[in-house]
């Protein structure tokens, strides 16, 4: 059903419906769709991993919880992560479902809703940090080899991005790992740039980028830009980041501010003012492309995006952050607000837009 339905399907597999379904995951538990691995199991996982009933695993999608698309901490509820994002793989990417596991690894949550709601199905403790947390992160992927060879993809999902960064820098050499939030995102970005340089002009480097959000998927799809840039034109890579800006919550990030930022936001830090807003941003650095990875939703106000609009005769606005309520802003205020000229896409799927008698339809990215 699913293979045959893709594109109409995909809303409800994955977002913006995966996100209710984690949200709500405790009051409509079923069975287990993946395995549990949890603070209790430290120093008996390699046990663990063998109750699982297929053998021949390829693929492995893990998550802690922590940070659910844009909805935050939902400890083991997160299991609809790894479950649907792996249902994908088997729809779109031909992978047989038996070659598939879904892993969620509870060290407990900080989320209180959760910690008091009596059908929540993990841990009831806050969540292990330090040494605990990344002693059974290490006897997992330890056993996770052991038990399925070294060719078995371990794919890291929605951890915290003070994980997330470690994570990937300290597997990455040992292990076959990949983070999606860092690098997948950033390559389907980037390929839905490329596409919009179609209808907008220039190349890669013709352009200026600013970012509202410097997290996992606003720095690696920077990370990602630079990268192809410096490839198309042999400049360095730092010659390539200084055309790209971001703005996380304290505003522009910049070199004056450099002391005080986490190692991941510090290549982005470039000379400039301080300035506090995005729209204080966009008008000082006057991008030609404004791409939403904050999770937080409506941040695109519509004197940003008008702003956008008045140096741009095509702005290019993507907005990326999941489920739907979270993206910076909507399809139509984007087509609204810009007459019709904006090139966007958005993070989850939005309805074709009708403005002005012509029909636009959003990408997705």
């Amino acid at each position: 059903l699913l293979i045959d339905n893709v594109e109409e399907l995909l809303p409800v597999v994955y977002t913006p419906t995966v996100g209710e379904a984690c949200q709500k995951y405790g009051s409509i538990y079923r069975r287990p769709q993946g395995l549990y691995i949890s603070l209790k199991d430290k120093g008996k996982i390699l046990e663990v991993l063998k109750n699982w009933p297929e053998r021949s695993i390829q693929v492995i999608v893990v998550t802690d919880g922590e940070r659910i698309l844009g909805l935050g901490d939902l400890g083991c509820q997160g299991m609809g992560i790894p479950v649907g994002k792996l249902s994908l793989y088997t729809a779109l990417g031909g992978v047989r479902p038996s070659a598939c596991l879904p892993i969620t690894i509870d060290v407990g949550t900080n989320n209180e809703t959760l910690l008091n709601d009596e059908f929540y199905i993990g841990l009831r403790q806050r969540r292990a940090t330090g040494e605990e947390y990344h002693e059974l992160l290490e006897e997992f992927m330890t056993a996770v080899k052991q038990n399925y060879g070294e060719k078995v993809l371990i794919q890291f999902e929605d951890f915290a991005n003070h994980n997330a960064f470690d994570l990937l820098a300290k597997y990455n050499k040992s292990h076959l790992v990949f983070n999606d939030d860092i690098q997948g995102t950033a390559s389907v970005v980037l390929a839905g740039l490329l596409a919009a340089l179609k209808v907008v002009g220039g190349t890669l480097a013709d352009h200026t980028y600013l970012f509202l959000g410097a997290g996992e998927a606003g720095t690696g799809i920077a990370d990602l830009i630079a990268l192809e840039m410096s490839k198309q034109t042999d400049a360095p890579i730092d010659e390539c980041r200084k055309k790209i800006w971001l703005v996380d919550s304290k505003g522009l990030i910049v070199e004056s501010r450099k002391e005080s930022l986490q190692h991941f936001k510090k290549p982005w830090a470039h000379e400039h003012e301080p300035l506090k807003t995005l729209l204080e941003a966009v008008e000082s650095i006057r991008p030609t492309v404004l791409i939403g990875t904050s999770g937080v939703g409506r941040t695109f106000t519509k004197e940003v995006i008008q702003a956008m609009a008045s140096f741009n005769e095509k702005p290019v606005i993507f907005s990326l952050s999941n489920p739907t309520s979270h993206s910076e802003c909507t399809a139509e205020e984007a087509y609204t607000w810009t007459q019709g000229r904006a090139v966007f896409a958005s993070g989850s799927p939005f309805d074709p837009v009708e403005y002005e008698g012509k029909v636009f339809l959003p990408g997705q990215s």
